[in-house]
């Protein structure tokens, strides 16, 4: 016999029931304020040391530097003279001081050989070759040495007699020429030396880039029959964008600010001087640091500009080889 039929009434009144004795799951409490206020504050405390030493050493000294910039200020005295933008106007309307961005132009074209020298290692040695490892420790070691050592060996390198004009004779090249005499040769060889200082650390920026492209690519790609020049083309030129463009970042703004190697070396002589050697007399040898000051903010904003303009035209993508 069928049971008898629940009236409406009855079934909702049960439904209620027994979702009033289901029990209940009390909602998460929310965090104490303390803790709120702590898991906001706990990684401005492990900045806060870096914050410190970054606005000490770097901007604050910047910020005086730019304030110098507009007075007269010797370097010694404890007066100085609010002059405006004489500084600047100074420094754009003398030839003598302007004209030594032109000697950069050698360390451009120093920057040029030198990425184009470490790519092409970098490329070559990411391969099996024999006697790689061998290869990689002879081209890095000299970003090993200390720079004022690397200038003082040159030195003597490139001086009459020097080992320079040794080997050419071995070859039966014999000549008298003073190879830091005069502006031309002489910056021809200081920019050498800076690309043999900087190829190791370049070549090895490179070379990281390269083996971080998966193995997969290149047997892929032999498989569809291509070269080495073609695997270089498709497959590591497009990989290493990000690196290759910050290296010509860092090359730029190198060769406008080169100072470490022509300093000790020539010490400026016989037009090599370039815009931080400049500066670096105006301000302890001429005793003309807010000049020196507007000249290194002239700098500073020719190289931000570089870098805006590079970053302008190749911008950052990215790169998705798989």
């Amino acid at each position: 016999m069928p049971p008898a039929p629940t009236p409406a009434h009855l079934t909702e009144k049960a439904a209620s029931a027994a979702v009033a004795s289901a029990p209940r799951h009390a909602a998460p409490a929310p965090a104490p304020r303390r803790a709120r206020t702590w898991r906001l504050v706990t990684p401005w405390l492990f900045l806060l040391a870096p914050l410190a030493l970054l606005i000490t050493f770097t901007y604050a000294p910047i910020a005086n530097m730019v304030a110098y910039s507009f007075t007269d200020w010797d370097g010694v005295s404890p007066e100085l003279h609010y002059t405006g933008v004489e500084n600047y106007t100074e420094i754009f309307t003398r030839e003598d001081l302007f004209q030594v961005f032109f000697v950069s132009g050698y360390y451009l074209v120093a920057s040029a050989i030198q990425i184009v020298a470490a790519l092409y290692f970098a490329t070559i040695l990411s391969f099996d070759v024999r006697l790689r490892n061998f290869f990689k420790g002879v081209l890095f070691f000299p970003s090993l040495v200390n720079g004022v050592a690397i200038a003082f060996v040159f030195l003597y390198f490139f001086q009459d007699g020097g080992t320079f004009d040794t080997v050419l004779g071995l070859f039966g090249y014999h000549t008298d020429h003073a190879w830091l005499g005069t502006p031309a040769s002489a910056n021809v060889s200081l920019a050498g030396v800076s690309v043999w200082r900087y190829l190791g650390m370049n070549f090895v920026l490179f070379l990281g880039a390269i083996q971080s492209i998966p193995g997969e690519l290149y047997e892929a790609s032999a498989l569809d029959g291509a070269n080495r020049w073609h695997q270089f083309r498709h497959i590591i030129l497009p990989g290493i964008k990000p690196v290759l463009t910050l290296t010509v970042i860092l090359s730029v703004s190198g060769s406008l600010s080169a100072f470490e190697i022509p300093y000790i070396m020539t010490g400026g002589a016989t037009g090599t001087e370039t815009f931080v050697i400049q500066t670096v007399k105006l301000a302890f040898q001429f005793n003309k640091t807010g000049l020196a000051s507007a000249a290194a903010v002239v700098l500073l904003l020719i190289i931000l500009l570089v870098t805006w303009v590079q970053r302008r035209l190749v911008p950052d993508e990215r790169v998705d080889l798989v």
